[in-house]
């Protein structure tokens, strides 16, 4: 079962720490102040699961 990484826009702060560890996954929308996960499969796991861990917002989640 693969994993895809979701990221709650409400509580995204903008800061861009996904996008500096995982920007094979993760864009800073500048327009709307959040990131986005724009190529869910653009980075092995434990690269998305660095950038989930560096969020100091915590908002960002696997779905199954």
């Amino acid at each position: 079962m693969t994993r895809t990484p979701m990221i709650d826009e409400t509580a995204c702060i903008g800061c861009n720490a996904c996008v500096e560890v995982c920007p094979e996954v993760f864009v800073l929308n500048e327009s709307l102040g959040w990131a986005m996960v724009m190529f869910p499969d653009g980075a092995p796991e434990e690269q998305i699961q660095a950038a989930m861990d560096i969020c100091p917002v915590h908002c960002i989640t696997w779905v199954e």
